[in-house]
């Protein structure tokens, strides 16, 4: 298994929620690796992604300012760190891994996903 994604749960409106993505060890350190979730009936939507070396981050727009993305580097993994979730947020949430550098935002352009985490905000 290259990626692992925990951490999800039901929370309420205004609430923090912390992803981490364990990658193994080839992964992490050297792709771009990024969290993208997927809501009943949506289309899979870019949300963060970290360059290999943690230099460079992008954000979706609509999590742009609440959610964080970072590496444990003691941990090879990915962590998102959600504030201010809202009940728009709510969603099953996937880490990714890209050859790609500079803006990986596109589905296509992931080689390794992980299994997925699911996000509930109540209101």
């Amino acid at each position: 298994v290259q990626l692992q994604a925990f951490g999800g749960g039901l929370v309420q409106a205004g609430d923090s929620l912390r992803l981490s993505c364990s990658a193994s060890e080839r992964i992490f350190r050297t792709y771009t690796l990024a969290w993208f979730r997927q809501a009943p009936e949506k289309e899979r939507e870019f949300v963060a992604s970290i360059s290999w070396n943690g230099a460079t981050t992008y954000y979706g727009d609509t999590v742009k300012g609440r959610f964080t993305i970072s590496r444990d580097n003691a941990q090879n993994s990915v962590i998102l760190q959600m504030n201010s979730l809202k009940p728009e947020d709510t969603a099953v949430y996937y880490c990714a891994a890209s050859k790609l550098t500079g803006w990986a935002r596109r589905v296509y352009e992931y080689h390794y996903w992980g299994q997925g985490t699911e996000v509930t905000v109540s209101s």
